[in-house]
């Protein structure tokens, strides 16, 4: 996680948004006290995204527990996809 103050994010904008991209790093602008911005890249948000989509309701929660129960208990199988 990187932090750094507004004015020094102004000065080297390009910089902190690589390193975010690049390397899935979480910055944190700080804006005063108790005050401050959190910057993450689009893969990490979408990421945050499906994970709360998914865990939404206890039933996707309880399919999801089950799924991975199966898979550590070699319980599983695959599946071939249909192309139209």
């Amino acid at each position: 996680m990187l932090t750094t103050t507004i004015s020094d994010f102004r000065k080297d904008i390009k910089k902190y948004l690589d390193s975010v991209t690049k390397n899935f790093e979480t910055l944190i602008i700080n804006r005063g006290k108790d005050n401050g911005v959190v910057i993450i890249s689009l893969a990490e948000y979408n990421s945050l995204s499906a994970t709360q989509h998914e865990l939404s309701s206890k039933a996707n929660e309880s399919r999801l527990d089950s799924a991975i129960e199966k898979l550590k208990k070699g319980d599983s199988f695959e599946k071939e996809i249909l192309e139209e």
